[in-house]
C-alpha cells in the first residue's frame, strides 16, 4: 500500500499536526505513507516531500498573500480565513514521481491545491476535513452561515451583500470540477460530519467519522508538582491554562470572553489562588486586566514542553466560538488535565460533561466560570477526574487506531 497526503504546512496549526501523526502513524504501521507539503518544515521527515527548487520555494512563499489579494474587493470582510485556491499548483508533477495507489487530503488552502487539479489527481480519494472550507464557497468558519448548504453567496466572512460574490464563483468551481469525482470524505467528529452531509457539495458522498488521534508514547509520565516545579510554578496556587495558535488574535478561540468569565471566578471567591498561563500568543500591547496574575509563555513549538505545560495545570479552557476536534482539548486531557469549554463543534465528542470536564453554556461567560469554579472545588477528587480524562483518550484517541482504521479504509477504497 503507497499512499500520499497531502497538507499545506507540516506541524504548523492543528491540522498540519494532525496529519503529521497520522503519517508517521501509517509509517510505523508498515505502510509506504509519503507526505507532500507546501511549507518545508524545519527538520527533515522520512518521506515528507517540500518545494525543492528556488522556484518552488519562492512560489510556496508567496501564494499564501497572493491568495488574498481577491479579498481587497471586500472592505467589510472579517478577519476570518477566506480562499478560492485561484493560482496554479506544482502537485501533479510530485504525485506522479511518487506514484502512489491512493492520495489523502487534508488542509489545502493557501494555494497549496487548486480547486480544479483535484480531478486530475486519478487515484481514489480521502478528504479528512478540519474545518469546513471544502464544502463552502471559501471560508473556514462559517459560524451561523448556513448558505454551504445552498451555493453560497452573500457571504458574512467577506461582509458581502452580493449574491454573486466571491464565494458563489469559489462554489461553483468546486461544483462543475468535482462533479462525479470518487471523494470518501472522513470527518475527526459528529458535528463536522452534519455539515457536511447537509452541504450542497457533499451531501451525495460517503462521509465516514474517524477521529485525530495522539501517539500516548509521547505523553510524559510526570506528576503535577514535577511538571511545575519544571516551570518554576508555586505548589500552593491553581494554574487555569489558555491557549492555541494565534490565542490571543483569533476572535474564534474566545479570548474576548476569558476576562468577563474570571471575573466572575473571582466574584465566587478564587481570586486569591489562582493563575492564568497562555500559551500560543506573546503578551498583546492591549492585554487584558484578568485581575490575576497571568504568565505570557509565547509560542511553543516542542511537543514535549507543551505536554508538561499540560501536565503542570489544573485545568484547561477553551472558548471557541467553532471547533471540530481540538488537539489542544485531546492533549490536555491525555496529560490528565481537564477541559472547561462551550458546548459547541465537535467538543462533545471529547468532553463529557461533569466526568472528565465540563460542557459550559455557548457564549455565555458565566458558564464558563462556573465550569473552571466546578473543577477547582474538587468536587470530583481530581485524581479520579484525572484518570477519567486519560482513560478517555486512550479508549478512542489512540493514534495507533485511529491508523488502523484508515488502512482498512484505504484498502477498501483500492481494492
Amino acid at each position: 500500500m503507497k499512499v500520499l497526503l497531502l497538507n499545506t504546512f507540516y506541524g504548523e496549526g492543528g491540522a498540519a499536526r494532525a496529519a503529521a501523526r497520522l503519517h508517521s502513524a501509517l509509517r510505523d504501521a508498515s505502510v509506504d505513507a509519503h507526505m507532500l507539503v507546501q511549507k518545508a518544515p524545519a527538520e527533515r521527515y522520512p518521506q515528507v516531500h517540500a518545494p525543492q527548487s528556488l522556484t518552488e520555494r519562492v512560489s510556496a512563499l508567496l501564494k499564501p498573500p497572493l491568495e488574498t489579494l481577491p479579498l481587497s474587493l471586500y472592505p467589510r470582510r472579517s478577519r476570518a480565513p477566506f480562499f478560492a485556491n485561484l493560482l496554479p499548483d506544482h502537485v501533479l508533477p510530485r504525485l506522479r514521481h511518487i506514484d502512489p495507489q491512493l492520495v489523502h487530503l487534508h488542509w489545502v488552502s493557501a494555494g497549496f491545491l487548486r480547486i480544479e487539479t483535484i480531478p486530475k489527481l486519478r487515484r481514489p480519494m480521502v478528504w479528512t476535513l478540519h474545518d469546513s472550507w471544502a464544502f463552502t464557497g471559501g471560508c473556514h468558519l462559517p459560524m451561523d452561515c448556513r448558505r454551504y448548504t445552498g451555493t453560497c453567496g452573500r457571504c458574512p466572512v467577506l461582509g458581502s451583500n452580493c449574491e454573486m460574490d466571491l464565494s458563489r464563483w469559489t462554489w461553483r468551481r468546486k461544483a462543475k470540477a468535482w462533479q462525479g469525482v470518487p471523494l470518501t470524505v472522513v470527518t475527526p467528529s459528529r458535528w463536522l460530519a452534519r455539515c457536511a452531509k447537509e452541504s450542497a457539495l457533499f451531501r451525495d458522498l460517503r462521509v465516514e467519522v474517524i477521529p485525530n488521534g495522539l501517539d500516548l508514547t509521547r505523553i510524559p509520565g510526570v506528576t503535577r508538582d514535577t511538571a511545575r516545579e519544571m516551570f518554576g510554578f508555586s505548589p500552593d496556587k491553581r494554574y487555569i491554562l489558555f491557549g492555541a495558535f494565534s490565542a490571543t488574535s483569533d476572535k474564534n478561540k474566545g479570548f474576548q470572553y476569558l476576562a468577563p468569565a474570571l471575573a466572575k471566578l473571582r466574584e465566587a471567591g478564587f481570586g486569591a489562588e489562582c493563575e492564568i498561563v497562555v500559551f500560543g500568543s506573546p503578551e498583546p500591547e492591549d492585554a487584558p486586566d484578568f485581575g490575576l496574575r497571568t504568565h505570557y509563555l509565547g509560542y511553543l513549538h516542542d511537543e514535549l514542553t507543551l505536554n508538561l505545560l499540560y501536565s503542570a495545570v489544573d485545568l484547561f479552557v477553551a472558548p471557541s466560538m467553532q471547533e471540530n476536534l481540538p488537539n489542544t482539548i485531546m492533549e490536555a486531557m491525555a496529560c490528565g488535565t481537564p477541559s472547561v469549554a462551550f458546548n459547541v463543534g465537535g467538543i462533545p465528542d471529547l468532553v463529557d460533561h461533569k466526568v472528565n470536564g465540563f460542557l459550559a453554556t455557548p457564549f455565555q461567560p458565566e458558564s464558563l466560570a462556573e465550569g473552571m469554579a466546578w473543577v477547582l472545588k474538587r468536587e470530583v477528587p481530581s485524581e479520579v477526574l484525572d484518570a477519567a480524562c486519560r482513560q478517555k483518550i486512550a479508549r478512542q484517541f489512540d493514534i495507533v487506531t485511529c491508523a488502523e482504521r484508515y488502512l482498512r479504509l484505504y484498502e477498501e477504497l483500492v481494492s
